[in-house]
């Protein structure tokens, strides 16, 4: 019996030694690996430069609308714009979509990688290559293309490429323009024009 009693005497004294012993070397663990926690990688966002946002000014997803003065509805938009730093009646968008509407119903819908609209001239510009496609059947691409925000006006920066309804052409400048009531799609400038019979068919 007294054996038993040393034993287990000597257990407890084993284990209070031991047991603070191993709570030491669990906390001391905790402050090991807390020291090589990478604080630079812990905000990956930390490098964001909040006054170059600031002073871009960037709009996203911006939207115009308007009238002409002879009836013509108008409708801009681009996936993001900025003022101009020169002018801040100028502003320069990305990925711009256009649509319009002329009284009697006929609509230009057109598409380019850029555009500027300006306020003091009431004009819009879309550049970087354009595409437009008209109500009557025309498919149109120009390297750019100038349209007024005040009177049905619009012009291309130079040659275009068309296929419409009659077959295939090309010009050196085109045009839209009211002409006598009616809103006319002009193209000259060295016009060439290739005559697809079966389109001319189709029509019939």
């Amino acid at each position: 019996m007294a054996v038993y009693d040393n034993s287990y005497s000597r257990f407890v004294a084993w284990t209070k030694i031991v047991l603070p012993l191993a709570a030491l070397g669990l906390l001391s663990t905790l402050f090991l690996f807390a020291r090589v926690i990478d604080t630079e990688g812990a905000l990956p966002f930390a490098n964001v430069d909040v006054k170059e946002i600031a002073r871009e000014q960037r709009l996203s997803e911006p939207r115009f609308a308007g009238i002409t003065r002879d009836g013509a509805a108008i409708e801009i938009a681009a996936t993001s714009a900025r003022p101009s730093a020169t002018d801040p009646g100028r502003v320069n968008g990305s990925d711009l979509t256009a649509l319009v509407t002329y009284p009697e119903g006929a609509t230009f819908a057109l598409s380019s990688p850029y555009g500027e609209i300006d306020a003091g001239t009431g004009t819009a510009v879309l550049s970087g290559g354009v595409d437009m496609e008209t109500s009557t059947g025309y498919i149109v691409k120009t390297s750019g293309l100038s349209a007024s925000l005040e009177v049905t006006s619009m012009a291309s920066h130079g040659k275009v490429d068309a296929e419409g309804p009659i077959g295939t052409l090309s010009a050196g400048q085109m045009d839209v323009a009211l002409n006598n009531g009616r809103y006319l799609l002009v193209f000259k400038e060295g016009v060439r024009l290739v005559y697809d019979p079966r389109k001319g068919k189709e029509r019939e």
